[in-house]
């Protein structure tokens, strides 16, 4: 009787590697990705006061629709804000332009564990999680900011026949720090077919759980949807939660045709 192959021997597989191979590997792709972010950066920092002009329009838009008296404008209240805010902007950009490049690391450091059939996937995976993240990033600037800025002028104005007038100036850092929070984090959002097929490939969940799960999804993407958005207008929270619906099916969709072939 033939005894079974051990890890990393077995046909189709990358050569086996000892602990600190794998140490050693990780410390080379996080290097990798590390440096792609850096220059990523210094690109960003290089075009600082474009890119923060392209990040003021769903601000500046909104202050003109809401009708509110003056400028926008955004404040500092440091001598070192302006510095520390447009070195947040820089790297927020890095992270976006880094994307393709971190993503091709994560699959080049999981994929000697890999199927020689699951590996021919890294170049479907680093462009579809890459088109994911720009997609999020691009939702979140079309969709989400201008939702949320409409919403909070909306909540401004005169508070009482006194003539007491609550109106908005906020500063350059939390002004950056929600607008960049809101980008980058619905951008990995977006990664959820991704993340699922991860789990289908690695046998951790099938397509028929994720079906069975998906009433659960739906009640999940409703919630997130209204907290995300708390303005008023049912649409708004509507169009968020069925675009994270749609993701989630998207999700099964590519689960069926990743699912591991059951053997003899």
């Amino acid at each position: 009787m033939s005894t079974p192959a051990p890890h990393g021997t077995e046909e189709g597989l990358g050569p086996s590697m000892s602990i600190w191979e794998h140490l050693d590997e990780l410390r080379s792709r996080v290097t990798q990705a590390f440096v792609a972010v850096l220059g990523g950066t210094v690109i960003g920092w290089t075009q600082r006061e474009r890119i923060l002009g392209w990040l003021l329009r769903p601000y500046e838009r909104a202050w003109v629709e809401r009708g509110l008296p003056g400028a926008p404008e955004l404040q500092t209240l440091s001598p070192t804000d302006v510095f520390v805010s447009y070195l947040q902007l820089a790297f927020s950009a890095g992270l976006v332009l880094a994307a393709p490049v971190v993503f091709y690391q994560l699959w080049a450091f999981v994929s000697p564990g890999l199927y020689a059939r699951e590996r021919r996937f890294i170049v479907p995976f680093v462009v579809a999680s890459s088109s994911l993240f720009v997609g999020g990033v691009a939702f979140a600037f079309y969709v989400m900011l201008p939702m949320s800025y409409a919403y909070f002028f909306s909540l401004l104005g005169p508070i009482n026949a006194g003539g007491t007038l609550l109106t908005q100036r906020p500063t350059f850092e939390y002004y950056l720090d929600f607008s960049t929070r809101l980008i980058v984090s619905t951008g990995v959002v977006f990664e959820l077919p991704l993340f699922l097929s991860f789990l289908v490939l690695a046998g951790i969940v099938t397509p028929r759980q994720l079906v069975e799960f998906s009433r659960w999804a739906i009640l999940l993407a409703f919630i997130v949807g209204a907290i995300a958005t708390p303005g008023p207008e049912i649409s708004s929270q509507l169009l968020v939660s069925f675009s994270l619906i749609a993701l989630y099916f998207l999700s099964i969709g590519i689960a069926f045709v990743l699912k591991p072939r059951a053997k003899a």
